[in-house]
């Protein structure tokens, strides 16, 4: 894989970065989690789109530019937006996974009518797939949808659907055809989220927050028009779908604009000349490199018509995981003054700082998030505790959701099993669920 950049990539390089400075003011912040856009957003999106820098390879009669793809291309207009750090537009269910579905499987008529409106932040989607018995087994899902004339009618309820409490469509998967197998049996429709018999629930989480959705349909009519691919078909596309929600979840250029960040951050904190602050950025360094590497590796791939098979499907895994080690290292530099910057920016579950002693030795934990799965947790000093011991710590602090604003644990057992003496505080008690968008709030209002 040539990276070198050729004249015309240079140029480009160049063009990049001059839209950047007569623009950049322009530029939404970075993170705010989960919403609708507003209209900055929009129309920082629309000047995107404008100049090519989404949407690029986008047919012109859909919206897009309508240029070749070019690997190199893409990965110069990421990066000069990632070192800027400067918003690189919308990502949503619609851009990132609609759009590309129906490019490739979708008729001229839903390109026509779907596609551009989409890539503009026009029309907002959300994803109807799972379903309380249909999670990991998604085909065994049980909405229901049946023909009547030229409308399906479809009857059923949809769970974890994130942001139908402000979507204007959804793409669903029902069952139109209950007699063939089951992989054969789903059909994959899009409609709009104002079809009467279709109510929103917001399904409120352990953090306090609703950004996930229960959706049930009582004789809902679809145009049948709006069937993508045809009857039976919609566990095809339903993969197709899922193939760019992968490469979404895995975006490389985010986890290189963290890393600089981090690198920024350190160096305002003086942490590079601290031994174990500076082996954890060198190795988050190298994974991040082999992870932009990697997505390059796909970009090719897809270019040329390459099924990229298990490569692909790795992306998502890896790049939570990559994120949560780049996030959980931002909260170590961040250490005490997280608090009134997280404080500042947004709502949040919990910070709790822990202090005892092992073995004579004195250890710190700082732990930040909205459960124990999914925490950000730093532990430092000579006798430092693992991650499982984070996770315990942090679920005994708060099991109980009207925790007081400090406790005192005389005992905890950690997982060598000796008892410990923990003095604990929970510094900071609200709602934070979605801890990269805080680390993006935080940094873009810096954290001098």
């Amino acid at each position: 894989m040539d990276l070198s950049l050729s004249d015309k990539h240079r140029a480009l390089q160049d063009e990049v970065r001059a839209f950047i400075r007569e623009h950049g003011h322009k530029s939404p912040k970075l993170g705010g989690g989960r919403k609708r856009p507003d209209q900055k957003a929009l129309d920082w999106q629309k000047l995107l789109v404008d100049h090519g820098y989404v949407a690029r390879t986008i047919p012109r009669e859909y919206g897009g530019r309508g240029l070749e793809p070019d690997v190199l291309e893409a990965a110069v207009i990421a990066g000069e937006f990632a070192a800027a750090g400067i918003y690189a537009g919308l990502t949503n269910q619609g851009i990132s996974m609609l759009v590309p579905t129906l490019l490739e499987v979708g008729t001229d008529e839903q390109k026509r009518q779907w596609v551009e409106k989409t890539i503009r932040g026009d029309v907002i989607w959300c994803q109807g797939y799972s379903e309380p018995g249909a999670g990991s087994d998604l085909a065994s899902l049980t909405t229901r949808g049946v023909l009547e004339g030229d409308h399906f009618v479809v009857n059923g309820q949809k769970i974890w659907t994130s942001s139908a409490h402000y979507a204007d469509m959804m793409f669903l998967l029902c069952r139109t055809e209950p007699d063939k197998p089951k992989h054969e049996g789903i059909s994959y429709l899009l409609l709009s989220m104002q079809t009467p018999g279709l109510e929103v629930r917001p399904l409120r989480t352990m953090t306090g927050r609703a950004e996930f959705n229960e959706v049930f349909f009582t004789d809902v009519r679809v145009p049948a028009e709006q069937i993508v691919l045809g009857r039976g078909k919609g566990w095809y596309v339903a993969n197709v779908t899922l193939k760019h929600e992968r490469a979404m979840i895995g975006n490389a250029e985010k986890m290189t604009t963290r890393l600089e960040q981090l690198i920024t951050l350190m160096k305002a904190r003086d942490l590079l000349g601290v031994a174990e602050y500076r082996d954890r950025l060198l190795k988050l360094q190298g994974e991040v490199i082999a992870w932009k590497a990697h997505n390059l590796r796909l970009l090719t791939e897809a270019a040329q018509g390459v099924d990229s098979g298990v490569k692909r499907m790795i992306i998502k895994y890896g790049g939570t995981m990559l994120g949560f080690r780049l996030a959980s290292l931002a909260v170590d530099a961040l250490d005490g003054s997280l608090y009134a910057l997280a404080r500042s920016v947004l709502d949040f579950t919990y910070l709790v700082r822990i202090t005892y002693t092992t073995a004579g030795m004195p250890v710190t934990l700082s732990a930040i998030g909205s459960a124990p799965a999914t925490c950000c947790y730093v532990a430092s000093g000579p006798a430092a505790i693992d991650g499982i011991d984070a996770a315990r710590a942090l679920y005994a602090l708060t099991r109980d959701a009207q925790a007081p604003a400090a406790m005192q644990l005389s005992r905890f057992d950690f997982a060598s099993g000796n008892p410990t003496v923990v003095n604990a505080a929970i510094e900071g008690y609200g709602l934070w669920t979605d801890m990269d968008a805080a680390l993006d709030r935080i940094f873009a209002d810096g954290f001098d």
